[in-house]
């Protein structure tokens, strides 16, 4: 999508930033920063100036995210005890393409993140974590491989499919006789100098291939290919081979496997192969496609996501709803305070916001109002969405939440399931209507990160200062109706 201007370019680049830093919450922090620039349009029309609405936006940001922390709850959990890792990432996964199958993928996640994951450290290691997709099958047919998944066979259809107690050459070499580093031209005018050059060419490869085996190797992987006289060498001395492996996976293999990465022939040696119990290779259906699995891995740590998918667009879908839920989890690895969704956290900001802008003197109590408001705009389009009445359901939530009454777990009730508690001896159509407003998101387990949120707040009210200090935009065009 090409999008020319320049505020909707920089709303990109904060959902970008957001994505980059957290990984999930884009749509909201897009939302939120939208909500404060219509604000701040409003309170510029009263004559309001942008850097006293900027410096109000600031101070209503503080209050926002301190109330933040003091509405969290720790949720706990451990390598065995995952359930609400698992509900999280089921949560995260509730709206995406894959929901019919997010039991699945939420539990994909949660492995995945915990196998790469140091909880002492706090850390989470994603350069461990392959997420690759392959055309054909269904999302149900999507795997957690503890181990390596390259888009490759072996070299040669003869060579066996599976190899036990592998011992991995991994090579950036090229898998040929060396050649002069400049310009040559070799003229060859007798049958004689052919032959000579044939066997010169043999004795490089048998060499090379015999430095591999003195290793102790029994799989190479190259980075390079190599040719039909070297493939037809590699078989006959029993060394099934992969080439043309991308860098990337090249490295990947090479952590997996705690091998070293070999660029030279003369440097092989047995300390630096990589260590795998089986390398074999795993086809697809009717069409005799091949990929290279490589498992039980000297660092059990690395793993790789299988997507399969029924076309190229679910299977992109895929990958990216899976990023969203391991970074989730990955977020509650890092810090597991948690706030609730639903709207429940933003009615809770947005009426400490409200408290706090009556003991503010200045002109800074309108923008703290206007950042208040903003904030109300996310439960108002839940309940929009989903159906309800925005203004109905946004002030029940705000009288409610300002009685102390579920003070941020209260939130819209999307799905109308009427699980609120509060109400259930009252029988007037009036009460039951609220039923299906209303709901204890923590009950219902709609749950986001707080580092999540509070990245939504700050992001958001950063950019609303940025745009509110430009003074004048001039775009050089060709005629005034570029201006």
């Amino acid at each position: 999508m090409e999008i020319k201007d320049h505020i909707a370019k920089l709303l990109v680049s904060l959902s970008q930033s957001q994505d980059a830093e957290i990984g999930d919450g884009t749509t909201g922090v897009v939302v939120l920063a939208g909500a404060l620039l219509e604000q701040a349009a409003e309170l510029i029309d009263k004559g309001i100036h942008p850097i006293r609405i900027a410096d109000g936006y600031d101070q209503a940001c503080e209050v926002a995210v301190a109330e933040l922390d003091r509405i969290s709850d720790v949720m706990s959990f451990s390598k065995t005890d995952t359930d609400n890792l698992y509900k999280c990432a089921r949560t995260s996964l509730g709206s995406k393409i894959v929901s019919k199958a997010h039991g699945q993928f939420a539990q994909m996640a949660v492995d995945a993140v915990l196998s790469v994951a140091d909880l002492e450290r706090k850390d989470v290691d994603f350069e461990l974590i392959k997420v690759d997709g392959k055309v054909g099958g269904s999302l149900e047919d999507s795997v957690l491989v503890k181990g390596v998944i390259v888009d490759k066979d072996f070299s040669h259809p003869q060579m066996p499919s599976e190899v036990r107690d592998a011992k991995l050459a991994i090579l950036t070499c090229a898998f040929e006789p060396p050649k002069p580093k400049t310009k040559h031209k070799l003229d060859i005018t007798s049958v004689a100098e052919f032959k000579e050059l044939q066997k010169y060419e043999q004795a490089k490869f048998a060499e090379m291939i015999q430095q591999i085996k003195d290793t102790g190797a029994n799989v190479v992987i190259c980075q390079w290919g190599f040719d039909d006289e070297a493939n037809h060498l590699l078989l006959t001395n029993e060394l099934p081979a992969v080439r043309w492996v991308g860098g990337p996976e090249i490295e990947l293999i090479a952590i997996a496997t705690n091998g070293r990465i070999v660029p030279r022939f003369e440097d092989l040696s047995a300390k630096k192969l990589g260590h795998a119990g089986i390398v074999r290779e795993m086809s697809f259906g009717t069409t005799r496609e091949k990929m290279l699995v490589i498992e039980e891995c000297a660092n059990s740590r690395a793993v790789t996501a299988f997507i399969r998918g029924s076309n190229k667009m679910i299977i992109d879908e895929a990958k990216r709803s899976l990023h969203d839920a391991l970074c989730v989890v990955r977020n509650l690895v890092k810090d597991n305070r948690i706030v609730y969704g639903g709207g429940a956290a933003e009615i809770a900001c947005s009426l400490a916001v409200e408290k706090a802008a009556l003991d503010t003197p200045g002109l800074e109590q309108y923008s703290m109002r206007a950042f208040a408001d903003a904030l109300d705009a996310v439960p108002m389009a839940l309940a929009e969405n989903s159906g309800l009445s925005p203004i109905e359901s946004l002030s029940e939530l705000k009288a409610r939440q300002g009685k102390g009454e579920g003070r941020g777990r209260l939130g819209v009730d999307c799905m109308q399931t009427g699980t609120n508690g509060m109400f259930t001896t009252a029988h007037n159509c009036a009460v039951k209507t609220l039923l299906t407003i209303l709901a204890d998101m923590k009950e219902h387990f709609v749950i986001d990160p707080l580092i999540s949120k509070r990245q939504q707040l700050l992001l958001a009210t950063q950019l609303c200062r940025m745009v509110l200090k430009v003074n004048n935009v001039i775009v050089a065009g060709s005629d005034e109706n570029d201006f």
